[in-house]
């Protein structure tokens, strides 16, 4: 699964664009300012940056000079100017959405600047984390850490499926309940964490770091892909 990191100042359009790339089938980051946006470009090497350049704590030119040429660039800006246009795409920039925007048009955009950078990989193929200390099979729904075969029930696999799609991003437990089960219901919220609490056991010495819980919004996982 490929991986996009919304940089975005605005809430309503950060999730916005989350839920239509997800739904595109891509695993999704968010940063809301350039500080965070730079720690998770460094941290996590997405497969393209949504880069919005009207950031409040830094120029979002800072950003697209960072990920150049590793990671390909769509920019998002106000600045609808020709000149202002050429100036993105000179600086690095693949490709230039003008705000207001079609979020169905952003993605397009974001999946032709992916085929350029080759096939996608396919979603179904085993992954493997942290340098092979956890391999994930999704067509099997199976899992090790360390060599070890993990048993999990359908809950545990689910809650690991779901983290390992997008390493780094921090899933709620509204959205780990959805994933797990489908849908939600009253009073199965905090279940999740205690279906976090089995697959750390299961996970041995190593649970805590592999399945992270990020005080006050929820889990990620904590292991980087493996190329």
């Amino acid at each position: 699964m490929e991986t996009v990191l919304v940089v975005e100042d605005e809430r309503d359009i950060r999730e916005l664009l989350r839920r239509y790339l997800e739904r595109a089938g891509f695993g999704v980051l968010t940063a809301a300012t350039g500080a965070e946006g730079l720690a998770t470009l460094e941290e996590w090497h997405p497969d393209l940056l949504l880069l919005d350049l009207g950031l409040p704590d830094v120029d979002g030119s800072e950003l697209l000079e960072q990920a150049q040429p590793d990671v390909p660039v769509v920019v998002l800006t106000a600045r609808s100017s020709v000149g202002d246009r050429i100036a993105g795409l000179r600086a690095g920039a693949d490709d230039y959405v003008v705000k207001p925007f079609s979020p169905t048009e952003v993605v397009l955009r974001v999946q032709a600047v992916l085929s350029r950078k080759g096939p996608r990989q396919d979603p179904a193929r085993p992954r493997s984390y942290g340098g092979g200390l956890l391999l994930v099979d999704p067509s099997r729904h199976e899992a090790s850490i360390e060599g070890s075969p993990l048993h999990l029930t359908p809950s545990e696999w689910g809650l690991l499926a779901a983290l390992s799609n997008t390493p780094g991003r921090v899933y709620s437990r509204h959205e780990l309940v959805e994933r797990i089960s489908g849908s939600a219901y009253e009073g199965y919220e905090r279940a999740v964490d205690s279906h976090v609490k089995n697959l750390r056991h299961k996970l041995g010495a190593r649970g805590s770091e592999v399945v992270e819980t990020v005080l006050g919004f929820g889990y990620r996982l904590g292991l980087r892909a493996d190329d």
